[in-house]
């Protein structure tokens, strides 16, 4: 697609398509997510300027062309609807780079649409490079990170094996996350068994970030140093020194390696957030965009939550085919309506459905998919029926979907099963201990201590998410109440006035018509709180 635009069908007998609104067609379809568009989009990019009618019969005709041109080939290549037309991208190779020449520059097609749809490719680099790749082989939504097997001075073969099983649980643990990438320390294992060069294992891997250590015999404890690698400037981002025991080892490790962890994961959500803000979008490289997107999309400021938006539908774009992307989008339309930013309900509510749906026509079986998709029926359109079924499905396929736990967590809140709830957050906190939105599981943690009247542990809950996130709201809410029926009643009023100051467009009446929770009793217990407080 830079320079000449060459079409060609391979393998014996191949063809070669020639015609330029022929070959416009293609790459139009080969660029779309799914490698499908609509006729009304077709017609209007390439006959627009020909009127509605024409329009309909110069697409008609050039699918016919092609039908003659292809023969058989044309139906296992194209699939055709009455409104839409799909290109089977499993038959699809793209080649060429930017070096080659201008992005379709022999393409002398020349309708105002198509004109448009050319340029604004032009103007972002990462796009037109991101368009030439197989999404699904080549470009990468994710950071990748593994954990090499310590490396161990001297021949002694148990403690070998202790610095494998070590790699081990970090691997698992950081897979527990749908943000990363973990190459598994078995891939890894064979690095370790020569000098570490940290070149070689960005090229043997592939990976982004490591983490590499040693362990040794000290006074009847094992010890451990651990560092934090940039594969691709070799810098070390932080090292952590952790002893243990000989005799309590095995017992004690998992819980001591989640500093570790937290601290890897906490590293590379700020990395994709510091190399995203000093750069254009088309600038970011793929594996940065999603991560920073997302935790942009958590932070407090107002700006930064816009600002994951752009990144967020630019991933899309270079990365149609992942479904993790798509369900991300939806996610943050339908936080745009929590955090009372938009100003059309109705579409942010259309949007985010269309975003989950979206994901799931890629991948099916996305628990993560299927789990955002269940977040919106339970907080936009308030069915919290579909939104159960979405998320037992999800937690069907993966036991381990952490925020499938925390969000069914929070519907059985809203049911007034505060037991059931509770045990699915503390369910999801377990399996998450290195998100690095933590703040997140806290709030929902402590609405499900709220359901169940366990007072205090729901105000210690949302306070320490509030620490990491003071504006949100829904954790300033469960804050209110549980300083109500703790009998903190001028606690409750400040921290209501509070609120008030940080969202002053927050109404009573607003949450009573619209959250999925105002109709039970752990939702009039939130009412009669923020009325005893003064919220009206």
């Amino acid at each position: 697609m830079f320079g000449t635009c060459a079409v060609k069908i391979a393998g014996e007998g191949g063809v070669e398509v020639r015609g330029a609104k022929h070959r416009a067609l293609i790459v139009l379809l080969a660029t779309a997510p799914l490698g499908r568009r609509s006729r009304s989009f077709l017609q209007n990019t390439l006959w627009g300027d020909a009127g509605y009618d024409s329009g309909h019969q110069n697409l008609r005709r050039a699918l016919s062309d092609l039908r003659k041109l292809l023969g058989d080939d044309f139906d296992r290549l194209f699939h055709t609807t009455s409104t839409d037309v799909e290109l089977v991208l499993d038959h699809v190779r793209m080649v060429g780079d930017a070096r080659r020449g201008v992005f379709l520059d022999d393409l002398n097609v020349h309708t105002p649409g198509f004109d448009s749809w050319r340029e604004s490719h032009s103007s972002n680099p990462a796009r037109i490079l991101a368009l030439c790749q197989d999404a699904s082989n080549h470009t990468r939504p994710r950071p990748r990170i593994t954990a090499l097997p310590m490396t161990v001075l001297g021949g002694d073969a148990v403690l070998r094996t202790l610095g494998d099983w070590v790699a081990e649980e970090i691997c698992r643990s950081l897979s527990r996350s749908s943000l990363y990438t973990v190459i598994s320390h078995l891939s890894a294992r064979a690095m370790a068994t020569r000098m570490i060069d940290i070149a070689d294992v960005r090229k043997t891997l592939d990976v982004d970030y490591m983490i590499t250590g040693t362990m040794r015999h000290a006074k009847g404890d094992l010890v451990m140093d651990f560092d934090f690698v940039d594969t691709r400037s070799g810098a070390i981002l932080w090292n952590r020194h952790i002893t243990s025991p000989e005799q309590s080892f095995v017992d004690d490790l998992p819980e001591k390696l989640v500093n570790v962890v937290v601290s890897a994961g906490r590293s590379i959500a700020d990395a994709a957030v510091a190399h995203a803000s000093d750069r254009r979008v088309g600038e970011i490289a793929d594996h940065q965009l999603l991560l920073a997107g997302v935790s942009l999309m958590h932070r407090s400021p107002m700006r930064d939550f816009l600002r994951s938006y752009d990144l967020l539908t630019e991933a899309s774009a270079r990365m149609p085919h992942s479904a993790d992307i798509h369900a991300w989008l939806g996610k943050w339309h339908v936080l745009n309506v929590f955090k009372n930013y938009t100003t059309d309900i109705s579409r942010d509510t259309q949007l985010a459905l269309d975003s989950t749906r979206r994901a799931l026509d890629l991948d099916p079986n996305s628990s993560f998919g299927l789990t955002i998709n269940g977040f919106v029926h339970v907080n936009l359109l308030r069915d919290l029926g579909r939104g159960e079924a979405r998320y037992n499905a999800a937690l069907d396929i993966n036991p381990n979907e952490s925020l499938s736990w925390l969000l069914r967590g929070t519907l059985m809140a809203f049911q007034d099963d505060g037991g059931a709830a509770i045990r699915a957050t503390d369910r999801a906190r377990h399996l998450s201990p290195i998100d690095p939105f933590g703040y997140y599981y806290d709030s929902l943690s402590a609405s499900a201590h709220l359901a169940a009247c366990d007072y205090a542990r729901a105000l210690e809950l949302a306070d320490r998410s509030l620490m990491a996130n003071e504006r949100h709201l829904s954790t300033l809410r469960t804050r209110i109440a549980a300083l109500h029926f703790t009998g903190d009643i001028e606690g409750s009023r400040k921290a209501a006035s509070d609120m008030m100051r940080r969202f002053p467009e927050f109404r009573l009446e607003n949450y009573q018509r619209d959250h999925p929770a105002a109709s039970s009793a752990t939702g009039r217990n939130v009412i009669e709180a923020l009325k005893a407080a003064g919220v009206l």
